[in-house]
This record gives structure tokens, sequence and C-alpha cells, in this order.
């Protein structure tokens, strides 16, 4: 369960009230390594699917000497298959982490004050309130967003083993493993389609996450940024009048 904190600010000598700050280790190396990591294989896929999906038009020299899209396929394929085994440890850690390293594996529905959490964020990223609430971890709404995500990337990659799998033939373990998704969609081209769609889905979410960090650490008066760089959340507080 997620938690609120509420600071209380410290009096100087002359009694007024001043900046009080508050750290707490919330990221651990192996969640922040996971990030840095995770999102490397995200550009990359996303810049590589993107040619793959739309080939140039064309590329210089003989063709017999010239293996451009391969590369790019290449680096697509060995990409996709870092953040597949990134992703596993991840889960590994999940189990062996605190309990912010699982926050993103579960939703705590039961939970009233989150549930409370998710209006009131809703009105504070739409400017509607005035006071943000301050969370150790991911804030509700942020919650539901990493868990979407996390949901989200588990079928992009089983859409890719997929798809990879239609190279390695049907006595792969990738097809073993991954053939399932062609008896949802039985069309491969269908399987594609999504999987490129979800391309988009990735970079418009990686620009809501970016925008939602930096007005966090702005506005909210809590670290964000730093915090997935040093695993501390420091909380800012300045009473001064």
């Amino acid at each position: 369960m997620n938690q609120i904190v509420e600071l209380q600010g410290a009096l100087d000598a002359h009694g007024e009230r001043v900046e009080a700050r508050q750290t707490i280790y919330v990221y651990e190396a192996p969640v922040r390594l996971w990030h840095w990591v995770n999102a490397l294989c995200i550009v990359v896929l996303c810049l590589s699917g993107y040619f793959i999906g739309s080939p140039l038009p064309s590329v210089p020299g003989e063709a017999s000497r010239n293996f451009l899209m391969g590369y790019i396929r290449f680096t697509h394929f060995a990409a996709g298959q870092i953040l597949a085994v990134a992703f596993l440890l991840r889960i590994y850690w999940a189990f062996i982490g605190n309990t912010y390293s699982r926050q993103v594996f579960y939703l705590p529905f039961w939970d009233k004050t989150w549930l409370w959490g998710i209006w009131y964020e809703l009105k504070w990223y739409l400017f509607l309130v005035k006071d943000p609430k301050k969370y150790i971890g991911h804030n509700p709404l942020g919650h539901i967003a990493m868990f979407s995500f996390m949901v989200f990337l588990v079928c992009m990659i089983c859409t890719g083993f997929a798809l990879y799998s239609e190279g390695t033939g049907i006595d792969s373990w990738q097809h073993a493993l991954f053939g399932w998704v062609f008896s949802i969609f039985p069309n491969s081209q269908d399987v594609h389609t999504w999987h490129h769609l979800g391309m988009w889905a990735i970079v418009v979410f990686a620009i809501v996450h970016i925008y939602a960090a930096v007005r966090e650490d702005i506005m909210s008066r809590q670290s964000m940024i730093s915090s997935i760089v040093s695993g501390e959340r420091v909380f800012r507080d300045d009473f001064r009048d």
C-alpha cells in the first residue's frame, strides 16, 4: 500500500517556519537500472520498429553490398530480447526487493485511501486543486499508468516474439512459447498491425510520462527525476512567508 507523506515545517531562531526536507530511499539500484535499460531499449525499438514498418525508399550502393535493413532488424530483435530478459529480472526483483519494487505489478482496489487518491490526483493534474499530496512511491494515478504500462509491455513482448518466430520456425522456442498469439490473430498481418500501433502507444506514454515527472518535480515539491537516479525521494516544503 502506498503512503501519503505529511511534513511539518521546522522553526528557525526567529520562530519562522522554514523549509523542511525529508529523504526516503525508495527505488533500489536494480529497479533504477531496469528503468534506464528499459528506456534505452524502448527508444531503440521504436526507432528501428518505425523503419521496419516504413522502410527507406532506397539505399545507396549495390544491393548485394548493402545490409542496412538487415542491421536495423537485428538491432530491433536484439533490443527486444534485452527488454524481455530485463523484464523477467524485474519480476524476480519484485519478490525480493522492497515494497515499492512490486508496486507496479498490482492495483490496491481494496484501499479506500488509494481510491480517493485517484480522483484527487486527477483534479491535481487538471489544475483543479491547489495543494499536492506527497507519496513515497507512485501516486494512485501514476500507479495505474505504470501498471497499465507493464501489462502493455507484456503484450508487446508476446506479439514481438510471435512475429520473430515466423523467421525461426515452428520448431523454435519462440514459437513454442509465443505461437499461441496466432491462435488469437490467425492473420499474421493483424499481429504486425497491433504491434506497430503499440509502438505509437508507447511513444504517447513516454511523452506523458516525462511531462508528468517534470511537472511533479516542479509543482509538487518532491523529487521525481532525481529519484530514479539516486533512488531517494526528497520532500520539500517551503513554509517561509
